[in-house]
């Protein structure tokens, strides 16, 4: 029996049901927000979820494209690099995604093309309605088996009417016609603007939008209506009649600040108990979603700011940060108070002293009660995020450094505690006479770029009595990395010497994870991503332990507003092109 059949029976003896979400209109309408609203009901209802995500770019994965054009590159504990999206969904679902969770159409085609060249088709022309579909629906169907679940969602990317999308619609539509409304649901995530200067709520491209989906082939069960103002029940009507949708299965995602909000409004509306309905459970649940609730509650309660600065190097919008902005924000939340971010672009901490960049980049850093210095590539901005890892460390504000921030952090200590005037990194010095972060042995003969990094999850030793260890309570973690430097254990014993305190420890590899200063109230970095594994009503606790540590500054401290001990900071120039 060919495959799909075979999987298509397994899926339907397990009763797994499929929950397919489009978009129409245009981008950005949060489907990635919807989809985490729909599996936070149902897995509130004690229902078992998992969920993936397709899309349509032809990159393999994200893991090469611009952080300021795609957003930040999330990594899953087996070592996939994918949209920001599935970081939404770990974080909200509690629970860890495989790399299966990701697909986009570079694979598809890829796939597709290997298996030519294997002789997989012999005999036969490739045609993108036959094969290519048929590799999608069965990394669909693979996928929802992966583990055993009720439920498996799945997030379309790109909006209907694009051409690269054409080919997931078809799959879904090939779908449908062989799961029935058993196992299938489709949903629709379109846009219904309000018109500032008549106030009139216009339906028109949500029904421009449907059309596309008739066109394909394709008419959803459920209507998600994305707006900002509450939509008057003519504009429903209107929307019911000529989408051809069924007035009670169509629902209003209004704008919601803060967005878990959302997830008590689609349960108001009945979104819960009109999935069971649609797919005919007898039993029908209720979603018990009092910790979301009361996580609400908090956020709006929250008064009074705490001011955390943030040296940035991608200043085009915050989606390259996207998993430390949520993370500083639930950790500051849970300590009663709300996230006042103030960004600091790293290279304005480079500029000559005096200039205006410099002394207003100064007067951000020195506002702040806890300093953040987050992941990133190449050398541009390293100098400026040096100057202000060396600020918090001689006026003890507290410090987190992320990867990249725990390699500026080794280097920072390099120069000012061992007077290593010219110590750097490889990645940004080749020259450096002295390279205290250097590139992985591993990594040596790698020459593609492309998921070739240390990817995923990687276990942690950690020193009692450490920092580290006290905001663990373990001995041993296991967190997830995206690089290819390392400190460099030539000069662990010196570094170790002057208060450098190797407070994680890799034993396997004999790599360092985590580093701290030893006479300061709270600085330490970690050469992985703490961040991707902090969600909502769970926090991190290296975030929990630095925003505990940045509270305590607040409330004993006074802003830092002199300049003394600054005037001898030097700027090391590189010795190749900043990129």
């Amino acid at each position: 029996m060919e495959e799909t059949q075979v999987l298509l029976q397994r899926l339907k003896a397990r009763n797994t049901k499929l929950i397919v979400i489009t978009g129409g209109v245009c981008s950005s309408l949060g489907k990635g927000v919807l989809i985490s609203s729909i599996g936070v009901l149902l897995k509130s209802a004690d229902y078992a979820i998992s969920v993936m995500k397709l899309d349509p770019y032809l990159n393999i994965d994200p893991g090469t494209m611009s952080p300021s054009v795609h957003g930040e590159v999330f990594v899953t504990a087996d070592g996939a690099e994918t949209d920001l999206d599935l970081g939404h969904y770990e974080r909200n679902f509690d629970m860890s995604l495989t790399r299966h969770s990701s697909v986009s159409a570079g694979q598809i085609y890829k796939e597709v093309l290997e298996g030519e060249r294997q002789g997989k088709y012999l005999g036969h022309n490739i045609q993108i309605a036959t094969h290519v579909v048929d590799v999608i629906k069965k990394r669909i169907l693979r996928a929802s088996l992966e583990n055993p679940v009720d439920f498996f969602l799945i997030e379309i990317g790109g909006t209907v009417g694009d051409l690269e999308i054409e080919i997931f619609l078809e799959s879904i539509r090939q779908l449908r016609d062989v799961l029935g409304n058993t196992h299938f649901l489709h949903g629709h995530l379109s846009y219904v603007p309000t018109l500032s200067w008549s106030g009139d709520i216009k339906t028109k491209p949500t029904q421009h939008s449907m059309n596309g989906l008739k066109r394909a082939g394709l008419v959803p069960d459920f209507l998600f209506l994305r707006t900002d103002q509450h939509i008057d029940q003519r504009a429903l009507h209107t929307c019911s009649l000529f989408c051809g949708m069924v007035y009670d299965r169509m629902f209003q995602v209004l704008t919601h600040e803060p967005i878990f909000a959302l997830f008590g409004d689609l349960d108001k509306q009945g979104l819960t108990s009109k999935i069971q309905a649609y797919f005919k459970i007898q039993q029908v649940r209720q979603a018990d979603i009092g910790a979301w609730q009361s996580y609400v509650q908090r956020i709006q309660g929250s008064k009074e700011a705490l001011r955390i600065g943030f040296i940035v190097k991608y200043i085009s919008n915050s989606d390259p940060y996207l998993s430390v902005i949520d993370a500083l924000k639930t950790a500051v939340y849970h300590a009663g108070y709300k996230l006042d971010l103030v960004e600091i672009v790293a290279e304005d901490l480079e500029q000559p002293e005096k200039s205006d960049r410099y002394e207003q980049a100064m007067d951000k850093l020195q506002s702040v009660v806890g300093i953040v210095v987050p992941g990133g590539f190449g050398r541009r901005g390293i100098e400026g995020k040096i100057v202000a890892t060396r600020f918090a460390r001689e006026h003890k504000i507290p410090f987190l450094g992320l990867c990249l921030g725990m390699q500026v952090m080794v280097i920072e200590a390099a120069r000012s505690l061992l007077g290593l005037a010219q110590a750097n990194s490889l990645e940004f010095d080749e020259l450096t006479p002295d390279p205290v972060v250097t590139l992985m042995a591993e990594q040596k003969e790698v020459t593609a770029l492309g998921g070739t990094m240390r990817l995923g999850s990687y276990p942690c030793s950690l020193v009692p009595g450490t920092k580290a260890h006290q905001a663990y309570a373990a001995l041993q973690v296991v967190e997830r990395h995206r690089h290819r430097f390392e400190v460099n254990n030539a000069y662990r014993e010196r570094l170790s010497a002057v208060g450098v305190v190797f407070s994680g420890i890799n034993n396997d590899l004999d790599l360092v994870e985590i580093t701290e200063i030893a006479d300061h109230p709270f600085m330490a970095g970690s050469q992985f991503h703490a961040e991707f594994t902090s969600g909502p009503l769970k926090v991190n606790p290296l975030f929990k332990a630095f925003v505990q540590a940045a509270c305590q500054y607040k409330a004993q401290a006074e802003p830092v507003w002199g300049m003394a001990g600054m005037e001898n900071i030097q700027i090391t120039q590189p010795s190749a092109f900043s990129i």
